[in-house]
């Protein structure tokens, strides 16, 4: 079997992260350490997104959330992002999806 430096989890968290994150802020704006430290309280530690920011630009650059306001802590700016209303839609239709999809995959796997 070739090794192709990536394993089926790293694609697979790749895949969703987006997901994670379109539904930790539909419950409420959040900054980047929050929704890590959500991620890994909410998983016991078997989720993680080893880089965030760059999941949160793309997010950003779709219009699928936006800085709803930025804050000053500790001598730091802390950005709030906020889901959209086209970020609550993507966030239906793809869950949907992946829910038709894992549903799908199971049965091929099925013995």
């Amino acid at each position: 079997m070739e090794n192709t430096g990536h394993s089926f989890i790293s694609y697979f968290k790749r895949a969703t992260s987006p997901l994670v994150v379109l539904n930790f802020l539909k419950e409420r704006p959040m900054y980047g350490y929050e929704i890590t430290a959500a991620l890994k309280e909410r998983s016991g530690g078997k989720y993680k997104i080893s880089i965030l920011y760059p999941v949160l630009y793309r997010l950003e650059d779709q219009g699928y959330i936006e800085i709803s306001s930025t804050e000053v802590a500790d001598g730091r700016a802390r950005s709030y992002y906020s889901i959209t209303d086209a970020g609550r839609a993507y966030l239906e239709k793809t869950w949907n999806e992946y829910l038709e999809i894992s549903e799908v995959f199971v049965k091929l796997l099925k013995d």
